[in-house]
């Protein structure tokens, strides 16, 4: 069984991550699914808030974690950097 990777190599890993926007319209099952899909294809997602949802991100960001039943590596102003380990 392969350990966790380190934040720095998530961190590396998601520079070159397709970045998923949240906006307005919020989070809703499709964003979800696309969610679960990057990260059963990479492990790694970034997700973007869109600056007039600033006050939600946080509510969001649990909302996600726990649908997706994945991690948060790293929270910095309106980017947040995922990681679910492959089975």
């Amino acid at each position: 069984m392969s350990s966790i990777p380190s934040k720095k190599d998530i961190m590396n890993r998601s520079l070159s991550t397709i970045t998923i926007s949240i906006g307005k319209s919020g989070i809703g099952e499709s964003v979800i699914a696309e969610i679960k899909r990057q990260l059963k294809d990479r492990e790694v997602v970034k997700i973007r808030f869109s600056k007039s949802i600033s006050t939600e991100k946080k509510d969001h960001i649990n909302e996600i974690i726990e649908k997706t039943n994945s991690k948060l590596v790293d929270f910095r102003g309106n980017v947040a950097v995922l990681f679910k380990k492959k089975r």
